[in-house]
């Protein structure tokens, strides 16, 4: 096995539960915790799981960087950097655009080259504070110049985070390659799709900026059960969720890469009729097998080492239910060896 295994799953779903849940993965042996933005604030999120272990990474998955600014997101992950002693990862997403406009009422233009600016303007700030000099960022979408020494936390003794940026796109893909320390690929990403597209577009970005190709994190959909009924349900669960986001347009390129189109505009009109309770019914079985691994914590372990062993360097699991924390023991010691 050549990738980290990143936790994650079920147990963020309530503030209360996040503490419990990180220190349980960490003894289980997860390298990370990752935190998602959903109902919560994956910066505060991100600190309950940094109190809570001593070991394991944590890792936003993602925080939504176009609803904030550079320099609050410098602040936070400077902050949680020094609280876990040097275990942040700053994962960034630029999510889309009506939740950009409509659900946090802020700004839209160019994302790719947005957040390539963003990323840049975080580590011109770090890198002020580090110094003691003042940030000098004038760009097209952000300005940072005023630093003042009541404002300024001085260097971080864990030195600054790793910037991972998350990207389904080509555009997206090639500017994390360019600008960030790795790609967090989307769940909605089969084999095929992370090798003929994502990959190239990862290495193109790379070499354009003169820079090694990173790394790639994937939170694969995982349908694990210990027998056939339990597989059953946690496949129409992850075929519920693998459909909602097929329903998405900014997707359609990897359904249309497997010939799948058509899937898009059906999934979209059950969505559109409130009719949430088709979507799992619209995708076929060798749909959902191609997006997710399923069967036993065995079984799904085999599958993900075959599928994703030399493509990426950090595995996690996305799983839309709640899975038996046997389970998480039994697919952590089958990916072990």
């Amino acid at each position: 096995m050549t990738f980290l295994i990143d936790a994650g799953g079920d147990a963020g779903a309530g503030l209360a539960d996040i503490e419990t849940g990180a220190a349980a993965f960490e003894a289980l042996g997860a390298d990370a915790m990752v935190v998602s933005e959903t109902r919560h604030d994956a910066f505060v999120a991100a600190a309950l799981a940094a109190r809570a272990t001593s070991r394991m990474q944590i890792f936003t998955g993602i925080a939504v960087a176009l609803a904030r600014n550079p320099m609050t997101v410098a602040y936070a992950a400077n902050d949680l950097q020094e609280l876990s002693g040097g275990r942040f990862v700053l994962g960034l997403g630029s999510q889309v655009q009506a939740h950009i406009e409509k659900r946090f009422s802020m700004p839209w233009s160019q994302p790719a080259a947005r957040m390539a600016e963003f990323i840049g303007a975080v580590r011109e700030i770090w890198a002020a504070w580090a110094s003691g000099e003042r940030p000098r960022h004038r760009g097209e979408h952000y300005t940072h110049t005023l630093m003042t020494p009541f404002f300024d936390p001085g260097p971080n003794p864990h030195g600054s985070p790793e910037v991972w940026l998350a990207a389904v796109g080509e555009r997206m893909t090639a500017t994390a390659g360019a600008v960030a320390d790795g790609l967090i690929a989307h769940p909605f990403t089969t084999p095929r799709y992370l090798a003929e597209v994502t990959l190239p577009a990862l290495a193109r970005g790379a070499a354009e900026a003169g820079r090694s190709t990173p790394g790639v994190a994937l939170q694969a959909f995982v349908a694990m059960g210990r027998d056939e009924a339990e597989i059953r349900q946690a496949a129409l669960a992850t075929a519920r969720q693998i459909a909602f986001y097929g329903s998405t347009p900014t997707y359609l390129p990897v359904l249309e890469l497997h010939g799948w189109g058509a899937k898009q505009e059906e999934l979209n009109d059950a969505i559109r009729r409130g009719d949430w309770g088709a979507l799992g019914g619209i995708l076929t079985e060798e749909m959902v097998r191609e997006f997710a691994a399923v069967g036993t914590p065995e079984q799904v372990a085999a599958q993900l080492t075959a599928r994703y062993g030399d493509a990426v360097s950090r595995l996690g699991f996305y799983t839309p239910y709640e899975v038996a924390p046997e389970l998480w023991s039994a697919l952590y010691a089958a990916l072990r060896g």
